[in-house]
């Protein structure tokens, strides 16, 4: 018989989650990260190990590395499924290191090598100047911004920004492109557009659309070969020139992906408003950029913000900033379609 008066024990639930110290030590380490999964790219180990798993000693032979120092890399790196050591200094490609590859759809190879530039690092460095007055830390550094400092002090950084903006890009283009109607529209412009990437896929999928891709002139001159490639010469016009002083007029639809969140309000007003002076009356803006959500829930996006608040003059933003923008552009928000990826389409009609 039990003794109900006996006091019994009861077992105290075990937790899982990570004490807090930990969870910070773990948000420290995020550097530490970045630059070893950087390092890796550099070296090209995914395209090493595309053909299977091999030694560290045959890695470090290739990559001219010191092999014991590459293998405490490439252990750091399997530990967080970056990898994997399959046999004793043996490693073999994962899931996640098959992005690393340069030949992949998808690729982030350039993106990583480009994460860990010196540039980049250096402005995160003095971050906190940027907190403080609000001005772009890259700037206070170099005593230029981002563009001429590409264009003036290292163009091999700025081939590598465009290389890892154009790879991450091709990732986002297509559900940007599948999530959307594009086929009422007569012409779509791509402002912005780079090589063409988005409006390319948009006219593969809608072959009674027309294009025009708009950027700078020694851009739009690296779009001509991809252009032709997908036979699309005769559909897609390339015309060169400032968004900030003029778009080309008379199409029904003006697009801009990661142009917005580049800029601060006043430039982002002067490119819509040259978009509404050349679109036609029944034409639509369509703004492919992260909206941000309301919340405590983890947000690339937000850790992004920061990225624009210390490197360049641009944010991150939330729907109702996105209105604001676009009624003082001339534009009203009519809706913002999510895409399956971390974009969204974000609406609007000449007001």
């Amino acid at each position: 018989m039990i003794d109900i008066a006996a006091p019994q024990e009861v077992a105290t639930p075990v937790s899982h989650e990570p004490p807090p110290p930990v969870v910070i030590l773990n948000l420290l380490s995020g550097m530490m990260t970045a630059r070893a999964v950087q390092v890796a790219a550099n070296l090209g180990i995914a395209d090493l190990l595309q053909d299977g798993p091999q030694s560290v000693t045959a890695l470090a032979e290739a990559t001219g590395t010191h092999a014991p120092s590459l293998y405490r890399l490439l252990r750091a790196l399997a530990s967080l499924g970056l990898f994997s050591e399959v046999d004793a200094g043996i490693f073999a490609q994962t899931t996640l290191s098959t992005f690393l590859a340069s030949d992949v759809h998808g690729s982030m190879r350039d993106m990583a090598r480009m994460w860990g530039d010196s540039w980049r690092w250096r402005a995160w460095g003095d971050l906190a100047y940027s907190i403080q007055t609000g001005r772009p830390a890259f700037d206070h550094l170099h005593g230029k911004n981002l563009w001429e400092y590409f264009a003036e002090d290292d163009p091999a950084a700025g081939r590598l920004f465009s290389m890892a903006m154009t790879s991450f890009s091709e990732g986002v283009t297509g559900p940007v492109v599948t999530a959307y109607d594009y086929s009422a529209f007569n012409t779509v412009v791509d402002i912005g557009g780079a090589h063409g990437g988005l409006i390319r896929a948009i006219l593969r999928l809608n072959p009674a659309v027309r294009g025009i891709l708009f950027d700078l002139p020694p851009v739009i001159q690296g779009a001509r070969d991809r252009i032709a490639e997908d036979g699309l010469t005769d559909r897609c016009a390339l015309v060169a020139g400032d968004f900030f002083a003029e778009v080309p007029a008379g199409a029904d639809a003006y697009m801009m992906k990661f142009i917005l969140h580049d800029w601060d309000d006043d430039h982002c007003v002067q490119i819509l408003r040259n978009c509404r002076r050349a679109i036609v009356p029944t034409g639509l803006v369509l703004v492919v950029d992260q909206v941000l959500a309301p919340g405590n829930a983890p947000s690339f996006g937000k850790i992004l913000d920061l990225e624009m608040l210390t490197i360049l003059t641009g944010r991150e933003r939330t729907e109702a900033e996105f209105a604001a923008l676009f009624q003082a552009g001339g534009f009203r928000l009519t809706r913002v379609v999510p895409t399956a990826s971390p974009l969204s389409i974000i609406e609007g009609v000449p007001d």
